[in-house]
């Protein structure tokens, strides 16, 4: 600190060893950090109203130390923030993962990204691209190499013809919805969302002022939108509807025809945009087939079509989405990403041109994966539906359970409570049975739990014996 900085600090005079700062940061004024030579020894303070007086016992001189007192932080934050809640599936990953590091021997079956390693050669080709100096920064799109790609893969796999100045890569399939939700949706808009509902789609209309309007499915439909349901909650405010399919968190996908007659009302409604996550699309179990929205009569000018490497090609710490559409929306999605985060890591989006480069879906390497989780899949439908009182709508897609356990709600529990609802029963099974998953209110579904099956078959059977035992003690054998 400066001669100047410390008359600055206790006044006008002079005093004549000048105060050291203790702590690492010397530029500091946090009068907690400060501490005086040994000549100010001699020196008592006392405090009137804002100012504190130094008084010296030896001259009875005084030196005014202004603004010495602690003031208070404004700690309030914006009502955006404040509108938005928590993601309940990190919120539950988070508190699996310190379980385990504590020593408990918890079954993590709530995060819902593959097992599985990035295959060898994207990762060999991220590895190749920092050893060949690939480390700069991108342009804030994507690479024209990794666009271009993407216009290819588009064009083979989903019948849509888009060019690079159509595409925007993101760090992540998220960043590229909620940049789509805040490009095109006012304050007031409505965003027409299905339930269940990945947790992030309501906040994110949340975030840009709209207003999420949930349609609820039912389980004995295979939580499938009904289009009579979606035509009777369109109003003037409606702008956005988000279709997820394969779904997270349900692992419904929506036939072509039925997407066909959600296609006819969204033609009929010249306001209403459709964000199509197609995320999980190469996780799809045969005779279940794959549509993407754009490719319906009518609706390339109204979809933004959003996907990522993250879930089929088990890329998820790689961080990189992207989204395509027609270009005065893409081009507003670019500006908005310019200003966030400029573009995703260039080290990444040469592993994505590898992905990319495998083949036809993915290639052999996403089949081994999907052949895994068919596997898995399969036997939780079994094993599950061998269980009195459990309803089960059978995955065509993704790699989640969604069950409904509602049977078994109303049980008090000695020593933990009453089980009355799905966060209850995810609280309650992982207390007894050291299981983790995520209860279905998260999702907008409070009669039913996720389960990812993203995890190796041995996992899933014991975390399937543990479970039956402790939804034994929910509900016991009536005696005969």
């Amino acid at each position: 600190m400066t001669a100047a900085s410390s008359s600055s600090l206790l006044g006008s005079s002079r005093i004549g060893s000048r105060p050291t700062i203790s702590g690492p940061h010397s530029d500091s004024l946090n009068p907690s950090s400060i501490s005086f030579s040994s000549t100010l020894q001699g020196l008592s303070l006392r405090s009137s109203g804002s100012k504190r007086q130094l008084y010296s016992r030896g001259t009875g001189s005084v030196v005014i130390a202004q603004n010495m007192d602690r003031v208070e932080v404004d700690l309030s934050l914006s009502p955006r923030v404040n509108s938005v809640k928590p993601s309940k599936t990190v919120a539950i990953t988070d508190q699996a993962t310190a379980l385990v590091q504590a020593g408990v021997p918890v079954i993590r079956l709530a995060a819902g990204e593959p097992d599985f390693d990035t295959p060898a050669p994207i990762a060999e080709a991220g590895i190749n691209a920092i050893r060949e100096g690939h480390t700069r920064y991108t342009p804030n799109a994507g690479t024209m190499e990794l666009r271009s790609a993407i216009c290819h893969k588009l064009k083979e796999e989903n019948g849509l013809s888009y060019t690079p100045d159509q595409i925007v890569v993101s760090n992540g399939a998220k960043q590229s919805i909620v940049q789509a939700v805040l490009a095109v949706c006012s304050p007031g808009d409505e965003v027409l969302i299905p339930a269940p509902y990945w947790v992030s789609y309501p906040e994110m209309a949340r975030m840009a002022d709209a207003t999420p309007v949930i349609l609820p499915t039912s389980i004995s439909e295979d939580f499938l939108l009904d289009p009579k349901l979606l035509e009777s909650k369109l109003t003037e405010k409606s702008r956005l509807l988000i279709l997820c399919s394969p779904s997270n968190p349900t692992g419904s996908v929506y036939p072509r025809k039925l997407l066909e007659e959600i296609a006819e009302i969204v033609a009929r409604h010249p306001r209403l945009l459709v964000i199509s996550d197609e995320i999980y699309e190469h996780i799809i179990y045969a005779p279940a087939t794959h549509t993407s929205f754009a490719s319906l009569p009518g609706m390339w000018d109204r979809t933004l079509t959003v996907n990522g490497f993250s879930k089929a090609f088990a890329m998820t710490g790689w961080r990189l989405g992207y989204i395509a559409g027609p270009k005065h929306f893409i081009s507003a999605c670019n500006k908005l990403q310019s200003q966030f985060t400029s573009g995703a890591s260039s080290i990444s989006q040469k592993a994505a041109v590898a992905a990319l480069g495998l083949g036809y879906a993915g290639g052999e390497a996403v089949a081994t994966m999907l052949k895994a989780f068919r596997e898995r899949r399969d036997f939780l439908v079994k094993s599950f539906g061998e269980i009195d009182g459990v309803k089960i709508s059978e995955p065509r897609g993704a790699f989640y359970l969604f069950i409904d356990l509602s049977s078994y709600y109303g049980v008090e529990v000695d020593g933990f409570g009453t089980v009355n609802n799905s966060e209850s029963l995810c609280r309650y099974l992982l207390d007894k049975s050291q299981v983790a998953l995520v209860p279905g209110d998260a999702f907008g579904d409070d009669t039913c739990i996720r389960i990812s099956y993203a995890a190796s078959l041995s996992t899933l059977q014991a975390a399937v014996e543990r479970i039956k035992k402790a939804l034994v003690t929910l509900k016991p054998p009536v005696p005969v």
